[in-house]
């Protein structure tokens, strides 16, 4: 069920860790308890060759990142031409923004972006990388997603991030989760699930989605529930029922939940792994 869940996006807000401090708690989730847990290590194509410099100190095996391109197609090739000079850097998934198009953008619009974004990933997604398309927010979930009809591509939502409006409410993103299990394909989040429950952070106000709010509704989606369905698993807030219905979960449930949710990037891996701690639902030695 959450096995490399967490893709380590330390160097992203609101942790924004420096590249340094990054690379060597990364390092360390790689050979401890945390390893089956955690992803690949995020970083934005900007700062590929300041993570080249840091990994010189550090010796060893290639390291299994996660480039994200967020100004978009455009971006795509020459970022991975720089990721591939580097010798101790290797791209095992690539995510690029499909653009700016949604927000009241007409559908249509909106799913040509995506269709772009997927047309640049099949020119230059290195072989054996997966690939992932930003959905734009504000458009057609189920018209964005058919874009992307006839690759290996996955989907990528943003359930969160600097401001209250970049957090979508809970029937905004029940209604992408469900368009994804309507169509069997596979997604990851970026950004908000700082923790297990959903919850109001009392510095910001901002509602938070729960990640295993997340994995819950993926599973009713998976099941035939609609997006109200989906939408109130979302919107629970008792950690210990969303902690029973997560242990109450099948091996070929929660397999089929993660085939369709592949992970979320995450500023602390720690934090996710210290509330499935406090829930009974992994081991302390998870942490240790």
């Amino acid at each position: 069920m959450y096995a490399a869940l967490l893709d380590d996006a330390a160097l992203f807000p609101p942790g924004e860790a420096p590249m340094d401090e990054a690379v060597a708690g990364h390092l360390r989730y790689r050979v401890g308890p945390q390893a089956p847990l955690t992803g690949p290590f995020v970083v934005a194509a900007g700062r590929l060759a300041e993570l080249g410099r840091v990994l010189r100190g550090h010796p060893g095996s290639p390291l299994a990142v996660c480039v994200t391109v967020p100004e978009g197609p455009g971006g795509l090739g020459p970022a991975l031409e720089e990721a591939a000079a580097l010798p101790l850097v290797e791209p095992v998934a690539v995510e690029v923004a499909a653009g700016a198009a949604g927000g009241g953008a007409d559908g249509g619009e909106a799913a040509a972006e995506v269709a772009r974004a997927a047309a640049a990933l099949d020119r230059h997604l290195p072989r054996n990388a997966a690939g992932f398309v930003e959905l734009p927010r504000g458009a057609d979930p189920g018209r964005c997603l058919d874009a992307l009809a006839g690759t290996a591509h996955r989907a990528k939502l943003r359930t969160g991030g600097t401001r209250a409006d970049a957090f979508p409410g809970e029937d905004e993103l029940a209604g992408a989760l469900c368009a994804a299990a309507e169509r069997g394909r596979a997604l990851k989040c970026t950004a908000g699930l700082h923790h297990a429950v959903r919850y109001t952070d009392p510095r910001t106000g901002f509602e938070h989605h729960g990640f295993l709010n997340v994995l819950l509704a993926v599973h009713t989606a998976l099941r035939g529930g609609d997006r109200a369905d989906a939408a109130e698993v979302l919107a629970l807030r008792d950690g210990a029922r969303a902690a029973a219905a997560a242990a109450g979960l099948g091996a070929e449930e929660a397999a089929a939940v993660r085939a369709l949710f592949s992970s979320f990037g995450t500023c602390s891996v720690l934090e996710p792994l210290g509330d499935l701690v406090a829930l009974g639902l992994l081991s302390p030695a998870v942490l240790e």
